[in-house]
């Protein structure tokens, strides 16, 4: 039986909740002007507590800061230098929502293959004890090598649901193709068996210029649903890097001005403030 919500039914193997779990998922970009640009595909995240990172370690089928036909590798994420996740989260989250009453944190992120990884933006979830959202550390990374994290979180620290949208500036160098001025809105929908969220950027005059979103269901992390995901994203990280260029080429092609990377902001950090609902 097919794995849909995250859900044991019938003994089919998905489970509750968001244990290891993997993430199948639709991103889609929409540039509205000056020319119009749109593009989907499917990806698959894997999702895990950075408590529990060790346990995902399965031979060569999967290493934990080694190498793997899959591997998940610290020094990709966080501090990028190794050294613990789950210690440099809980640093962010006692510093911008610390009476949010964090319990778990969970990664979502594309895995390495074949010793390759590429992750555009990952997606650390903060729930406090009763697996209810309270934060989201969105870790963005740009093809020069960079990156940057927007800490999004309600002022109050309650609990976001999807109706809740977040405001950040725009701190960061992602696109060739837009300035870095502008601001970002959030917003996430997460419940059990379930992730989805948008990103739209709004330029330096308010406009609505870019749309953005990853939507997709959990389902049980095991070696099976690990080969359909290949199967069905086959060498997934890096077809997401041959994509990004591919549309790069694509914008040029249109006409779009190429704007040169300008040098990154001291401050890799940016915080959300709350807008009204959606």
């Amino acid at each position: 039986m097919e794995c849909r919500g995250g859900r044991e039914e019938n003994g089919s193997g998905c489970a509750v909740g968001i244990g290891s779990k993997l993430l199948f998922a639709d991103v889609m970009h929409k540039r509205l002007f000056p020319k119009e640009n749109q593009f989907r595909y499917k990806v698959y995240y894997h999702a895990f507590d950075v408590e529990e990172l060790q346990n995902l370690s399965d031979g060569v089928w999967f290493g934990v800061d080694r190498w793997g036909l899959a591997s998940f590798h610290q020094r990709d994420h966080g501090p990028c230098d190794g050294t613990s996740l789950s210690n440099w989260a809980m640093d962010l989250v006692n510093r911008f929502t610390p009476e949010s009453g964090i319990e778990k944190i969970v990664l979502v992120a594309m895995p390495r293959l074949f010793g390759y990884g590429f992750n555009p933006v990952s997606f650390w979830l903060c729930l406090d004890a009763e697996g209810s959202l309270r934060s989201v550390i969105a870790e963005v990374h740009n093809t020069f090598g960079e990156r940057h994290v927007y800490f999004c979180r309600k002022e109050d620290g309650s609990t976001i649901d999807e109706t809740d949208q977040m405001e950040a500036l725009k701190q960061f160098h992602v696109s060739p193709f837009m300035e870095r001025n502008g601001h970002y809105r959030f917003r996430y929908d997460y419940r059990e068996g379930h992730f989805s969220v948008w990103i739209d950027y709004y330029d330096k005059d308010g406009r609505k210029q870019l749309l953005t979103s990853l939507s997709g269901e959990f389902c049980e992390d095991t070696r099976r649903s690990r080969l359909l995901a290949f199967l069905k994203c086959p060498l997934v990280t890096i077809k997401t890097i041959t994509l990004i260029h591919w549309q790069a080429l694509r914008l040029v092609m249109k006409g779009i001005k190429y704007i040169p990377r300008p040098k990154q902001l001291a401050n890799r950090i940016a915080v959300t403030g709350n807008i009204t609902k959606s």
